[in-house]
């Protein structure tokens, strides 16, 4: 099919300046940014798929379950020819916040910079790449579309989903399809493209400590009460044992693939430093897909700089665990919130309250819409066959999909590459391996068509 390979080298040029110019909208989700963004941000891509030929694009919302407004999706149609499938294309057009100026190697976080063949710029990667994927694809097809096809842009992915079941249920039918793609995960390497099978689950909880109801001088009273800020630190050492492996005994462990992950290369691509051990036990894609994982995301507490010599009488802290596929989210928080209190030292009031949760996913990759898929990705990729690969990472509405749409196919599919650095400073995207996300979606299409 060398047209349409042809065809996606065409609209490359395109694709990109209009990736650059919604990277260049910060479009950020979380609660104390400038929202208007975020409708700024839904607006370019809803004229991005009208000008890319779907005839039936709207904005749409919802509330979020406690009433507070969810932001704008957008959805964009175009009905399948007779006899031919309809396939859902996922992404998502809400950012991570930058983070600090100053950790970013050019001065605008939200402006693109290229460099060694790769564009750098908060959302370049994750995920305005996965909604300029799906517009690549429809263009180079323009209107010979072989299969009906539904684009869903998500506004509020990075900030936990919080309305999107809600919306999902008031537009099933708008969004019924034979095949889904989701475009929020990454390939296996540069040159090695992978289908995502499996992504751990999401538990965050707050743990609160109170000793007293006010701050004492800690040459006067220390050796005697004990602040929250120290029994704090004795409740979250309890998190892992002396491997570094999780020691919440309740939770899930489970086998990953048989792929082999080198330990240098984990090093290089983490930043480790020189002398710094891994931590945990077990083949490290068990480590980061299938095992559960614990991290102490923050702590409310005087800052070194400012701190006084008192004894602290509250302190508060951010936990969230990564569960392995198969567990249930509810009763990994029960799980932890009973293992953290009972690390309680000295008597002090300890609570646990629930952040937010989000399921674990696997994905039975098997079937005509996976051959489709993985010969696309061979063709795209000059031969080199995808892998199935676990991710770490979170994507808890997958679940939904599964359960609202349980007939259709779901493909995890994605742009990253393991230099991408997605939530991160200097997020990047691979220029030649978006090239290729592009042609095997194109393919991919092609290949879920009809035969004649």
């Amino acid at each position: 099919m060398s047209d349409l390979r042809s065809a996606v080298e065409a609209v490359l040029p395109g694709v990109r300046a209009d990736l650059e110019r919604l990277v260049r909208i910060p479009s950020v989700a979380f609660p104390g940014f400038d929202h208007s963004h975020v409708r700024r941000s839904a607006e370019a891509v809803a004229e991005l798929l009208r000008g890319a030929g779907l005839p039936d694009v709207t904005i749409v919302s919802t509330n979020a379950p406690d009433g507070t407004p969810g932001q704008p999706a957008v959805i964009g149609r175009r009905p399948a020819p007779e006899g031919a499938p309809t396939v859902l294309l996922y992404a998502h057009h809400d950012v991570q916040p930058a983070g600090k100026p100053s950790e970013w190697e050019q001065d605008d976080p939200f402006e693109i910079v290229e460099r060694d063949g790769r564009l750098y710029g908060r959302g370049a990667a994750d995920d305005k790449a996965g909604v300029m994927a799906h517009v690549a694809a429809l263009r180079a097809f323009g209107d010979d579309l072989p299969v009906g096809v539904t684009v869903f842009v998500e506004g509020e992915e990075e900030y936990g989903s919080a309305s999107l079941e809600k919306l999902i249920e008031e537009h099933k039918e708008e969004l019924a399809a034979d095949v889904i793609v989701i475009a929020d995960s990454g390939n296996w390497d540069i040159g090695h493209p992978a289908l995502t099978t499996s992504l751990r689950g999401l538990v965050n909880a707050y743990v609160e400590v109170r000793t007293a109801t006010h701050a004492v001088h800690s040459g006067m009273f220390g050796g005697t009460v004990p602040d929250a800020l120290t029994v704090l630190c004795r409740v979250l050492a309890g998190l892992h044992d002396e491997n570094g492996d999780v020691a919440i005994p309740e939770l899930i462990r489970s086998e990953a693939s048989p792929l082999d992950y080198p330990e240098d290369r984990l090093r290089a691509e983490a930043g480790m430093l020189d002398g710094v051990e891994f931590i945990g036990t077990g083949r490290l894609v068990e480590r980061m897909w299938t095992k559960p994982t614990a991290t102490v995301l923050g702590i409310d507490a005087p800052g070194a700089q400012e701190s006084a010599n008192a004894l602290q009488p509250y302190a508060r802290a951010k936990v969230s665990i990564r569960i392995a596929p198969g567990e249930n989210d509810m009763q990994a928080f029960e799980y932890l919130r009973k293992h953290l209190l009972a690390q309680n030292a000295w008597g002090a009031e300890v609570t646990v309250s629930l952040d937010q949760g989000g399921l674990p996913c696997v994905i039975d990759a098997t079937g005509p819409s996976y051959d489709a898929a993985r010969d696309a990705f061979a063709e795209a990729w000059d031969g080199v066959r995808p892998v199935d690969i676990g991710v770490g990472g979170s994507i808890p509405f997958i679940a939904t999909f599964q359960e609202m749409f349980p007939e259709a196919a779901v493909l995890v599919t994605g742009v990253e590459d393991p230099d991408a650095r997605a939530h991160g400073p200097n997020e990047s995207l691979h220029l030649g391996e978006f090239a290729r996300v592009c042609l095997a979606e194109a393919y991919l299409l092609r290949n879920l068509a009809p035969k004649n």
